[in-house]
């Protein structure tokens, strides 16, 4: 990977119709130097699935302000896995409880939660350790 740019696909599962703050991340993370896809509003998580896998993305980055989460990450990662591309990075932005974030880590359902505020600069550096972590 150290000879291409990393691939992201930004989704916004469900019902939520709320996408300032995904637009925000997929900009930083454009302006990180990352190739970024942003597949918009009401995504299922087969087309989330479909997308990452047609635009062979080195991570995933959900967000989700609804409270379906604990339904639709683990509904992602399942198709991640289903579709033998488990080693997509997974990550979840948005209002996510505590004691949900920590199940949803704990079961590897994704690899961090991201709550509103907090700086790009922190998701850029996860993502950048955890794909180098990765081809270790």
């Amino acid at each position: 990977m150290a000879d291409r740019k990393i691939r992201a696909l930004v989704a916004k599962p469900g019902l939520d119709g709320h996408d300032r703050g995904a637009k925000v991340v997929a900009r930083g993370l454009r302006d990180a130097g990352m190739e970024v896809v942003y597949t918009g509003l009401h995504q299922t998580p087969e087309q989330i699935v479909e997308a990452a896998i047609q635009e062979d993305v080195d991570v995933v980055g959900l967000s989700i302000l609804s409270g379906a989460h604990m339904t639709l990450v683990p509904r992602v990662k399942k198709l991640l896995k289903d579709n033998d591309a488990e080693d997509i990075l997974l990550i979840l932005g948005g209002i996510i409880p505590e004691d949900d974030r920590e199940e949803l880590k704990s079961k590897g359902y994704v690899h961090e939660v991201f709550s509103p505020g907090t700086s790009l600069d922190n998701i850029v550096s996860f993502i950048r350790e955890s794909l180098k972590e990765k081809e270790r």
